[in-house]
């Protein structure tokens, strides 16, 4: 039976996680531990995450998940989600300059105060509530249409040095990178647990995915 960890590190909806991704395939066995061994071994892993870039560096290098994850993103498919794929950022803005995991090279900046649409309308921060993805090809997207609505919540977004990183986009209002991929790693700021069909067609191709592009 093939099996995926969820890394716990103590920040997170863990269980709302696992949960979806029980329902996008359930002959998969998911597992949610803080334990390198279990993690390393299984055939894919996700690194979710929600709070503060500061409080999860802290905790993931207290830990030695840091290390684990690298280890992960050098053997087999990674899933970031959300503070999961910001982390894999080379740093932060937040709670002034974080150092992160540096997966991919880049930086996490704040969106911007006094935003507003085309009509004037200001915009909030936290970006949260439901917005369109644009993507290049990538496996993970297969059965996704074009132009999908995902559900965001984050006011902090990735900002990669490499455009060819990035692998889909989505506007507030400017455009944003909203996925990044390299080799084994795909990593979105939305949340596909929250985001009904198209959310759980992604985590269905991601335990479907061997890590080619």
């Amino acid at each position: 039976m093939s099996s995926v960890a969820v890394i716990d590190y103590g920040m997170g909806n863990l269980h709302s996680i696992a949960k979806a991704l029980q329902h996008a395939d359930s002959s998969v066995a998911v597992r949610i531990s803080a334990d390198a061994d279990v993690i390393l071994a299984a055939d894919r892993v996700v690194f979710p995450g929600v709070g503060a870039m500061r409080d999860c560096m802290q905790a993931l290098n207290e830990t030695g998940l840091a290390e684990t994850i690298k280890t992960v993103a050098a053997s087999k498919p990674l899933l970031g989600i959300c503070l999961g794929m910001q982390a894999m950022l080379s740093d932060s803005e937040e709670g002034g300059i974080t150092r992160c995991l540096n997966l991919f090279d880049g930086h996490v900046k704040r969106f911007a105060e006094g935003l507003a649409d085309t009509e004037g309308n200001r915009l909030k921060i936290p970006h949260m509530g439901w917005n369109q993805v644009h993507y290049k090809p990538h496996p993970l997207w297969f059965n996704i249409p074009q132009d999908s609505r995902f559900y965001f919540v984050h006011s902090y977004y990735a900002a990669p040095d490499d455009a060819e990183v990035t692998v889909a986009t989505s506007n507030y209002p400017q455009a944003f990178s909203c996925a990044l991929a390299k080799n084994n790693i795909f990593a979105v700021q939305f949340h596909p647990e929250k985001s009904q069909t198209v959310g759980l067609q992604l985590l269905q191709n991601f335990l479907h995915w061997d890590g080619a592009l």
